[in-house]
């Protein structure tokens, strides 16, 4: 039996999905910007798509979706946009968390390097981020907040319309972006008649095929194109569209706009199960998604003084894949800079372990991990350096 549990990481492509895709990958192929009837279909078939992922986001203008790549092309074009409109040497200053995915960080340590000040803001140790810290350094230098919907290791939450109208009543003039790559297709999303500027989505976290993405723009809102050429994506986002991926992307926001309930009803039971399972069954096993406000697919899972690496490498061999923290850092041996954040204690850091859902996760896909999983970390107990302290915990 193999039991995918990393669907933070990627998800299967939904057979509907693949089967919208697969004509305008042989019959409808034509360039969507030509001006015969066949380009005209697949012209058409676009902005279906558009509206498609309008829908699952809440938005009742579609014109305001650009499809990208991917979340990171959404996220680069997003900051660096900003920043490059609306940045001077007086107002340099841009604010993000200290939780954020690496498409975001990554592109804000580079922006440091350039001469622009940025404040990262801190959680507490469920994982909450600390609300009052961020908008008391919104000042009128401030032109970005980023902040992301749900974190990718631990699912929590952040309430990013509230923080978004704070923000702007502080300094109207901020652009707000939020990373709603692992919120989009787990709960409801409402961004018509938000302050959020700047929204980014990636397919395969949905069950639409990796390489497609969208980005919101807020209708008014300026920014500078991180790719230039020609005039696809209303002149911002130039390249040839990816018409069956966008046709994918658009008919898997679709399905996951119609699977929100059992997302939030059937997901949600299954992760519980398997949470409370292995938080009853493993003396060593902590929790580290605290928060009360969590999407309902993921749960994180500290096992003291065990290498996380070794618990992977064991659930491989018995077909059950989880992973460790974000797939954009697994070649990475640091230990989560999110779970670091939380302050999660050292005795459990190494040893912690994501564990992710899907539509497609079944009951006994869970007995299974339940069965297996607490027997490879009494294996590794066994062998742990730490016996001292295990033993005090009643392994």
């Amino acid at each position: 039996m193999e039991i995918y549990l990393d669907n933070n990481a990627t998800t299967k492509v939904d057979k509907k999905v693949l089967d919208k895709m697969i004509p305008y990958l042989e019959e409808l192929y034509a360039n969507p910007s030509s001006m015969y009837n066949p380009a005209r279909k697949t012209a058409k078939a676009i902005e279906q798509a558009r509206n498609q992922v309008g829908e699952l986001l809440g938005v009742s203008d579609s014109s305001s979706i650009i499809f990208t790549s991917c979340a990171t092309e959404s996220a680069n074009t997003a900051i660096k946009g900003i920043v490059s409109h609306y940045g001077t040497r007086e107002n340099n200053h841009i604010i993000t968390t200290q939780v954020e995915h690496p498409c975001v960080l990554s592109v804000y340590e580079d922006l440091e390097r350039k001469g622009y000040s940025a404040s990262y803001i801190g959680v507490n140790e469920c994982g909450d981020l600390n609300i009052e810290s961020l908008l008391n350094k919104v000042n009128e230098k401030t032109i970005l907040v980023s902040v992301m919907h749900a974190n990718n290791e631990t699912g929590t939450i952040y309430p990013v319309k509230e923080i978004a109208a704070e923000v702007k009543k502080i300094n109207k003039n901020v652009k707000f972006f939020v990373d709603g790559v692992q919120a989009a297709g787990k709960i409801p999303i409402e961004l018509d008649n938000s302050d959020i500027d700047f929204y980014s989505i990636s397919g395969h976290k949905f069950h639409a095929p990796k390489g497609i993405g969208a980005l919101y723009v807020k209708k008014g809102t300026l920014f500078d194109p991180f790719i230039l050429g020609g005039h696809q994506e209303n002149s911002l986002r130039a390249g040839t569209q990816n018409t069956a991926f966008i046709v994918g992307l658009g008919e898997a926001a679709k399905l996951a706009k119609n699977a929100l309930e059992f997302e939030n009803k059937e997901v949600r039971r299954l992760r519980d199960k398997l949470e409370s399972g292995l938080l009853e069954k493993i003396k060593n096993a902590k929790l580290n998604s605290k928060s009360s406000s969590r999407v309902p697919n993921t749960t994180n899972i500290g096992f003291e003084y065990i290498e996380g690496e070794l618990i992977l490498l064991y659930l491989n061999d018995l077909g059950i894949y989880a992973s460790s923290g974000s797939a954009c850092t697994s070649g990475s041996l640091d230990p989560s800079h999110v779970l670091r954040a939380q302050k999660v204690p050292f005795t459990s850091l190494h040893g912690s372990i994501r564990f992710s859902l899907s539509k497609f996760t079944k009951e006994d896909e869970i007995d299974y991990a339940l069965i297996e999983i607490p027997k490879v970390i009494e294996k590794l107990a066994r062998i742990s350096p730490f016996q001292k302290e295990l033993k005090e915990l009643g392994m």
